[in-house]
């Protein structure tokens, strides 16, 4: 038996007031085909579907598109939990309905010891996934009646009461949305608490054949190699130009035991850092083959530029930030003296070189020396 880990999807979000909808339209797209061609028998989110509790109406569409290809059209069920940018209220709107349908919204924090069993069809063990939906130690205490003070002791307390009652002879998968303590984490997530007191220990999931692990946006695991982090389903900030992106691929064989795989998601549009001069960006840029990258541009240029967002955006539409690192470079970070004294006439030469293409005659230096010299006596 088969099915894939995915997370972080964040439907609806933008990134410097740009909307990524119809990138994150492309990426679905890949994930549908894995579904197809891996041939799997469930798929699971770890949490934060959309990006904020109440999402546009075009991220609502998205979704539903989606959902509809996967438990429909290809009848593979969906088991899903809410994240900390997700209402489990709103998300769970019809939960019972569709739970026919093979969709199955796992948002209800006082039904964690409840699974959704996924049947083998008589070829092995059958697969128990157990949820938990992001919560906070108050929701743990007003649900359970339990004295827990910290994000730590409520996660432990909710794995530890799904240990008590799942079953040995099911492969058993928890879901769970929340910072594992030493993970790596990227820009673009939102922290759960300030101050680190949202971090929870793996040592509780151990007890696991596989954790399927939402929040942190970069694929990775901590502690065991199945207690695993898919990552966020594309890059959401320029710190994670590196990271791999994709989704996870489980299997489990007919003795129970689980291996699992990287897949990777292509994007339409990568996010890149380039850093340069701004003639050779914009040399770089008339032959890149991916010039509609989302960009942040670091330029090293040590003097001021006339509108180089236009230049720059002229070769690659679509800089979202630019950074100018070399007005900042000097050896000591001060500016010199002697620099102050010809400050004006230096902007001024810039400014006329760009404006004509062309430097200032000895006679245009003279007469604007002149002129600079008469305003500061």
């Amino acid at each position: 038996m088969k099915f894939i880990h995915t997370s972080d999807w964040h439907i609806g979000r933008q990134f410097h007031n740009v909307s990524l909808l119809e990138e994150q339209r492309y990426v679905l797209a890949q994930l549908i085909e894995y579904i197809k061609s891996e041939q799997v028998d469930a798929l699971v989110i770890a949490g934060d579907i959309y990006d904020r509790s109440v999402p546009p109406s075009t991220a609502v569409s998205l979704l539903d598109e989606t959902l509809s290809k996967i438990c429909i059209t290809l009848e593979v069920p969906i088991i899903l939990i809410s994240g900390n940018h997700d209402s489990a209220e709103r998300l769970m709107f019809g939960a019972k309905q569709m739970q026919s349908a093979g969709l199955h919204i796992m948002g209800d924090l006082s039904k964690v010891t409840e699974p959704v069993v996924i049947s083998s069809k008589g070829k092995g063990k059958d697969m128990a996934f157990y949820g938990i939906p992001y919560c906070d130690p108050q929701m743990v205490r007003n649900t359970f009646d339990v004295d827990v003070s910290s994000y730590d002791d409520a996660h432990s307390y909710l794995v530890n009461s799904i240990t008590d009652v799942k079953s040995t002879s099911q492969v058993n998968i928890l879901i769970s949305h929340c910072f594992i303590d030493g993970s790596t984490e990227s820009d673009s997530e939102r922290p759960l608490q300030i101050g680190g007191s949202d971090r929870v220990s793996y040592e509780p999931c151990k007890p696991f054949d596989y954790v399927a692990l939402g929040h942190l946006h970069s694929p990775q695991y901590k502690g065991e190699q199945y207690i695993r982090y898919s990552g966020s389903l594309m890059k959401y900030s320029f710190s994670e130009q590196n990271q791999k992106k994709g989704v996870t691929l489980v299997e489990v064989n007919e003795q129970g035991k689980v291996s699992h795989k990287h897949l990777p998601l292509v994007p339409q549009n990568d996010l890149r850092i380039i850093t340069g001069d701004i003639a050779s960006i914009i040399s770089q840029g008339k032959t890149d083959p991916h010039n509609n990258d989302y960009l942040l541009i670091k330029l090293t240029d040590t003097h001021a530029i006339l509108d180089p967002m236009g230049k720059l955006r002229s070769v690659y539409p679509n800089v979202l930030h630019l950074e100018k690192v070399g007005m900042h470079e000097t050896k000591s970070n001060q500016l010199k003296r002697e620099a102050l004294k010809r400050g004006e006439l230096s902007m001024f030469k810039d400014f006329f070189s760009q404006i004509t293409g062309e430097a200032m005659t000895q006679e245009q230096n003279k007469k604007m020396t002149d002129l600079i010299n008469g305003m500061t006596k």
